[in-house]
């Protein structure tokens, strides 16, 4: 069999299993129902080149039922577009996942979203794991500290941010490639330096992603 049969047949298979992992996702309620409505969001990505993985689905993405659909996703995206992305792009040939999958309800002091406790992120963690077994992806892009941290050892923003890292998964080595939060909420892109970072870890997502 040709290399090209392989590579579609392989293709194939990975669309069937992640349609058959999404099904599944959507239907867990191990969390229980801590929010109204707050169910699973699912990537609708089916032969993707990377992940990328962001902290928990906001409120928007309740109604949506789409990941970074809010005012974070705006930003998301516009980053992804200066790595030579379109959001449409984005959407289908990154495979959007999120250390947890449901809305984890506002923050107590009213600025954001509330972080998922430990335990939550415990019982969602083996969606992620599959995810990863399933797409054995070449790039990782973990979005936010919390995601960073699944990855990468923990070290200051700007230590990480702006770099290529390898992390081996499964037995093999992946690149890694962190972003900064993009909620509002989060300041780091603000401080000084940071822009420049950003731009710098943008430009590692183009030559990996758009190779000439």
């Amino acid at each position: 069999m040709s290399g090209g049969l392989l590579e579609r047949d392989a293709g194939r298979d990975l669309e069937r299993a992640l349609e058959r992992h999404c099904a599944a996702l959507s239907e867990c309620r191990a969390c229980g129902d801590r929010v109204a409505g707050a169910i699973p969001i699912l990537s609708t990505a089916r032969r993707p080149r990377a992940m990328l993985v962001g902290q928990a689905p906001g409120q928007v993405e309740i109604t949506g039922q789409r990941p970074f659909a809010g005012r974070a996703g705006k930003t998301l995206f516009r980053w992804l577009a200066q790595a030579g992305l379109s959001e449409e792009e984005a959407r289908e040939q990154i495979y959007i996942a999120a250390i947890t999958r449901c809305y984890p309800g506002a923050s107590e002091s009213g600025r954001g979203d509330r972080v998922p406790s430990a335990a939550e992120q415990e019982l969602c963690s083996h969606w992620l794991d599959a995810e990863l077994a399933l797409i054995r992806p070449a790039v990782v892009i973990p979005v936010g500290r919390l995601a960073i941290d699944r990855f990468l050892p923990r070290a200051p923003l700007d230590r990480l941010i702006g770099r290529e890292h390898v992390c081996e998964l499964d037995g093999r080595e992946t690149t890694v490639i962190p972003l900064p939060h993009p909620s509002g909420a989060s300041s780091w892109v603000h401080g000084a330096g940071h822009k420049a970072l950003l731009d710098e870890a943008l430009s590692l997502l183009r030559r990996r992603l758009r190779p000439e």
